[in-house]
């Protein structure tokens, strides 16, 4: 596909995402998220030349004036779009594919342990919402989606709904997996250590007055 092509591309997907957009000349001039794919694109072209700090310096210019960091090394397919945007992270061997969608807050990066390949595959027509964090040299399955606020640290099958922290499939293939789990109702593993720690303070008491009891009766 020629690079042109791909940038009329890059805005027609945003006429189809966003019911927002209006104009041309609109989504062209204000929308940070298509700014920093397009010069996502330059860079990578410079990146795939080998001039690596040129690409690098492209990618922090638009990550000053976007709020959303690309980096150079990281290979994008066709129709990629990003909702509003801030705060978006991608990673140096992201590999993302055609018509992948992700909003504000999200990160697809390494957990510092990996080398070579170390951040996530995306592939087609997958989803990532607002605030999920995708790390890892891992997969995300081919129109599979990602809830708000998720931490994704293993692979996900094609067709499949995550969410939680960690992420969790809850729908594959268009069935639940889980029952007992809402897409809107994300597990608090904050919540879940307070109740275990609650269940060991009661199992000391208990131990303790069992233990006083049997002093009494010695007495």
């Amino acid at each position: 596909m020629g690079f042109f092509k791909m940038l009329k591309q890059d805005i027609d997907v945003v006429f189809d995402q966003d019911p927002a957009a209006r104009t041309y000349i609109e989504v062209c001039l204000t929308y940070s998220g298509l700014h920093a794919i397009w010069a996502h694109r330059i860079a990578h072209a410079v990146y795939r030349k080998k001039f690596f700090f040129i690409a690098r310096l492209i990618s922090q210019i638009s990550r000053f004036f976007t709020g959303i960091e690309i980096h150079p090394g990281a290979k994008i397919g066709s129709r990629f779009f990003i909702d509003h945007g801030m705060g978006v992270v991608i990673g140096e061997t992201c590999e993302i594919g055609d018509n992948v969608t992700i909003y504000q807050g999200v990160t697809l990066g390494g957990t510092g342990k990996e080398k070579g390949k170390r951040h996530p595959t995306i592939k087609d027509n997958a989803l990532i919402a607002t605030g999920a964090k995708v790390l890892g040299s891992i997969t995300i399955g081919e129109s599979s989606k990602i809830g708000a606020g998720s931490v994704v640290l293993e692979d996900v099958p094609d067709h499949s709904t995550v969410v939680g922290i960690p992420g969790r499939v809850v729908i594959q293939n268009g069935e639940k997996v889980r029952r007992d789990l809402d897409h809107h109702k994300l597990p608090d593993p904050i919540s879940e250590v307070l109740k275990e720690m609650e269940g060991e303070i009661k199992k000391l008491k208990k131990e303790v007055n069992e233990l006083k009891g049997a002093n009494q009766d010695d007495h």
